[in-house]
């Protein structure tokens, strides 16, 4: 589709939600829904006209007016992250397991055909990417990238896109799973081509403490919602000795209540990216990240694995005392 006939196809909506403000939480969360697909497709055709970057600060509006008016009971957001989302997450571990493996994996495979062809990496990553890198490289100035965008722009635009992507990983699993495995497939390949890329330029590690400083919850987001997006095509394909439509119901119910916890890591990842990346090769001292980074994978093996373990054994022992 053209870029006029979208724009014109879609102005009077955007219109709408730009003037004519809801206090609704359902019509909030239904524009911010249609908005982040209106943006993820400008995104993919149009990534550097302004009707992108109008998309992206009406998204961000309405994102921030949805919580802003949020209302909920605080002792049960504290259960549901203490104890409910805990005990979901322990009964899908095998599934989280299965997600990382896929991934590792892939980047792995992606790696050695990196290491074993010249034109890999400029297949996944794409030539202007490629050419844009090794120029700034040449300049001294490797990850110039990370500084090319106002810090508050940077986070927004990175926080709305993460969460699109994590967010479509997950619905691809209604495809019997086969749609997030494809997805993670994808990621996969592009973090271990990336990886690889910075590395045969012998920038490897401070690569790993330069990005992996936000992307260490960030790819650990992409995962996670792999994981979610496997527990929903299960529940499809193993409905056990239940409907299997009562099946797939309960699968999404667990699934989403991954996304929901995914949400704010997500925003932790851009926030790093925006305003913290840009110095970690150039005015951080190298402890801060390797700090930031171990402070990030400590917390996201903690909470998705060793956490949940402990609650699920505390409530069986409370329910044999029972």
């Amino acid at each position: 589709m053209r870029e006029g006939l979208f724009i014109k196809k879609n102005i009077d909506k955007w219109r709408k939600y730009q003037y004519e403000k809801t206090t609704d939480p359902d019509e909030m969360a239904q524009q911010f829904t249609e908005l982040v697909n209106d943006l993820g497709y400008s995104k993919t055709f149009y990534p550097h006209s302004k009707v992108t970057q109008y998309l992206n600060d009406l998204a961000s509006r309405i994102y921030l007016s949805i919580y802003r008016n949020k209302r909920e009971d605080t002792s049960r957001i504290g259960r549901f992250f203490k104890t409910e989302l805990p005990l979901t997450i322990r009964k899908h571990h095998r599934e989280i397991l299965y997600a990382f493996l896929i991934f590792v994996g892939f980047a792995v495979m992606a790696a050695f055909s990196a290491a074993h062809d010249e034109t890999f990496v400029r297949g996944i990553l794409g030539d202007g990417y490629v050419e844009m890198t090794e120029d700034n490289i040449s300049r001294g100035d490797p990850f110039g990238v990370y500084r090319q965008t106002k810090a508050v722009n940077m986070f927004a635009y990175i926080a709305l896109n993460n969460i699109y992507v994590s967010f479509r990983v997950f619905v691809w699993g209604l495809f019997l799973g086969l749609g997030s495995v494809k997805e993670l497939f994808t990621n996969g390949v592009m973090v271990g081509a990336f990886q690889y890329y910075f590395f045969a330029k012998h920038l490897g590690w401070s690569s790993v403490l330069v990005i992996w400083t936000h992307g260490t919850l960030e790819i650990s987001a992409i995962i996670l919602s792999g994981a979610a997006g496997l527990i929903v095509g299960n529940s499809i394909l193993f409905p056990g000795s239940h409907k299997r439509l009562y099946s797939l119901m309960q699968g999404a119910k667990d699934g989403l209540k991954i996304m929901i916890a995914l949400v704010p890591i997500l925003l932790t990842a851009a926030f790093l990216e925006g305003f913290v990346t840009r110095y970690s090769y150039y005015t951080m001292p190298r402890w801060s990240s390797v700090l930031i980074l171990v402070a990030s994978l400590t917390f996201i093996i903690w909470y998705f694995v060793w956490y949940p373990i402990q609650v699920q054994r505390k409530t069986k022992a409370e329910k044999a005392v029972e």
